[in-house]
């Protein structure tokens, strides 16, 4: 029996995020997605690289915050052997340098993450949105 034409395959996402608070709205705004997803999360860089190592799991999205513990943001880019999946950086951050660097080695997109609990939850959303549901569904909007 086929598929349902409306339901979407489930979709993984990589967050690489060493703060808690930050993982744990971002773990709320992927649950309450209109469609199947599935956060995996990295504390640091090198455990990062090391999930990304691993040629069986298959992210749709890159969830990057640059400041981080053992590897930074930016080694994570350079070293990254998924350079086929986007990668979002989601910093702090709004320094011109950072922001140069992360597109130099390949960053998708740099948001800004906002002060606001409802402002932050909207920009994952967002950010998940452009990157995973207009993929998938082919149409683009």
């Amino acid at each position: 029996m086929a598929e349902s034409p409306n339901k979407k395959p489930e979709s993984d996402i990589l967050l690489v995020e060493d703060n808690r608070g930050d993982a744990l709205v971002i773990i709320q705004v992927v649950a309450e997605l209109p469609f199947r997803a599935t956060l995996h999360i990295a504390q640091d860089g090198a455990e990062a690289l090391s999930m990304l190592s691993d040629l069986s799991f298959e992210p749709s999205l890159i969830i990057l915050d640059l400041s981080l513990p053992l590897i930074s943001g930016h080694i994570v880019l350079e070293r990254n052997p998924r350079k086929n999946v986007p990668v979002v950086i989601f910093s702090a951050s709004w320094n011109d340098v950072d922001l140069d660097r992360a597109f130099s080695l390949g960053a998708a997109e740099y948001v800004q993450k906002p002060m606001g609990l409802t402002a932050y939850k909207d920009a994952v959303r967002a950010m998940i949105e452009r990157w995973i549901v207009h993929e998938k569904d082919g149409t683009g909007h």
